[in-house]
């Protein structure tokens, strides 16, 4: 871990979440990015946004254009992916500064570094923080019955829904970090480090009521009765 990133309040931190859509599930199977959409946050506050169609030189099946609303026609004159992959790069900024979030992190870091390779470009050596790995270790199944975007975009209430459009479901995501952040700041977790720290914690996955969950109640009930004493 980048020892500067360490002690960093995660107020402080410059977070990209980006997003991916694609003609298929893997890039070992020869599929390849349709759209990039990408959001830079601070502080809690939106910085910049990114957004580029991408020619994957491969026609896209009619399942994904039923999915994702994005044509042929659509990605036809848009730039390949060794012109839109740097653009990104750039947009994401320096690694020693950046840190990037996903969705299901493995499947948006495995599309981009296969493409960074194909590239001939060296990958950046990114944090990565994946909100699905996130959200497992602060909310019980009770809370979310899954950790789809859409069921968490339910129970955080987020400002846009997916769609399944690259742009769309990164600032979905957005506020889905922000507020597994808030879940996370009931136990004390502020910094970076200590959210990595939290991120290597089980699942709760499996439990009704998470431990995590029945210590913000605890820390809640203390507090309130704290303020109603008399020192």
């Amino acid at each position: 871990m980048k020892p500067h990133l360490r002690e960093r309040s995660l107020a402080e931190c410059t977070f990209v979440i980006v997003d991916l859509e694609t003609t298929g599930g893997s890039p070992k199977n020869g599929c390849g990015i349709t759209e990039i959409g990408a959001v830079k946050v601070r502080g809690g506050a939106i910085l910049d946004s990114f957004e580029s169609f991408v020619n994957p030189l491969t026609p896209i099946p009619g399942y994904i254009t039923e999915l994702t609303g994005i044509t042929n026609a659509m990605v036809a004159r848009a730039p390949i992916i060794d012109e839109a992959l740097p653009e990104f790069l750039v947009f994401a900024g320096d690694p020693e500064e950046s840190i990037l979030v996903a969705h299901n992190s493995p499947f948006d870091m495995g599309f981009l570094i296969s493409a960074a390779n194909d590239c001939d470009i060296v990958w950046p050596d990114y944090e990565v923080i994946d909100t699905v790995k996130l959200a497992r270790r602060l909310l019980s199944r009770d809370e979310a019955p899954n950790c789809k975007l859409s069921t968490l975009a339910q129970l955080f209430e987020t400002e846009v829904q997916p769609t399944h459009r690259a742009l769309d479901d990164a600032k979905t995501t957005v506020d889905v970090l922000h507020g597994l952040f808030e879940r996370a700041g009931s136990l004390d977790v502020f910094t970076f480090e200590g959210l990595l720290a939290l991120m290597k914690r089980k699942s709760v996955r499996g439990k009704t009521a998470s431990e995590y969950a029945v210590h913000w109640q605890i820390k809640e009930e203390f507090t309130q009765w704290e303020s109603q004493q008399e020192f």
